[in-house]
């Protein structure tokens, strides 16, 4: 949790830790998956096939919905940019930039880690995706999100809703067999991952700003 009023010396090396931790974690699992070649985990293999057996077209057409919120136009551009305006609507122009900025981080760490990786996505892919499984560039957009809003907005309830976003977006890849369960694992690890290591170098400004922000009447400071 980051302090409202003046963040410590530990609160950026809290931070850059947490952001590095998890940006290995995700390296490491990459480095895994790409040692067994094509040969998916067991509980790869057991998730694929659990999800097929709970084919119903209120489902197939939740996930097709969050195909597309969570990446094309909508997801890489949208989203980002319009969180970035509201931000500046409620006087936050640090957090914007911070936002931005996670968000190019994530998306670009995704990409480097897909073409050093080069995982083969499961059989039977509904929707048309890029190159790579490993990791999901969907829930790693979903994680940064959600990392990013808890370290803008330093509440449970924010916290909570976006742990139930990243878990939507993770079960609708695997529902799609658009990336195997253990993708979508190493898409959370390094989308948040991302988030934190760029909050570290944000987190003095967007405290300052905050408390101006919440001193002039803006909501959610």
């Amino acid at each position: 949790m980051i302090d409202r009023q003046r963040p410590t010396r530990g609160t950026v090396i809290g931070f850059l830790v947490a952001g590095s931790v998890l940006v290995a974690l995700a390296c490491l699992l990459g480095w895994w998956v790409f040692a067994r070649g094509d040969q998916p985990f067991a509980v790869d293999a057991w998730w694929n096939a659990l999800v097929t057996t709970w084919w119903n077209p209120v489902m197939l057409g939740f996930a097709r919905v969050m195909n597309w919120v969570g990446a094309g136009w909508f997801g890489v551009l949208a989203v980002p940019i319009g969180g970035a305006i509201g931000l500046i609507v409620l006087r936050r122009p640090w957090a914007a930039a911070y936002f931005l900025a996670a968000e190019a981080v994530s998306a670009t760490g995704v990409q480097v880690l897909k073409h050093l990786f080069g995982r083969v996505r499961p059989e039977g892919i509904l929707v048309v995706s890029d190159y790579g499984s490993y990791p999901s560039g969907h829930v790693a957009n979903a994680a940064t999100i959600a990392a990013a809003a808890v370290v803008i907005f330093p509440h449970v309830w924010v916290g909570v809703a976006g742990a139930v976003w990243v878990l939507l977006m993770a079960f609708s890849r695997t529902y799609l067999h658009a990336h195997w369960l253990s993708d979508t694992l190493g898409g959370a690890l390094i989308g948040a991952g991302a988030a934190l290591l760029v909050a570290a170098v944000f987190v003095v400004l967007m405290t300052r700003e905050r408390t101006d922000a919440a001193a002039g009447g803006a909501w959610l400071g």
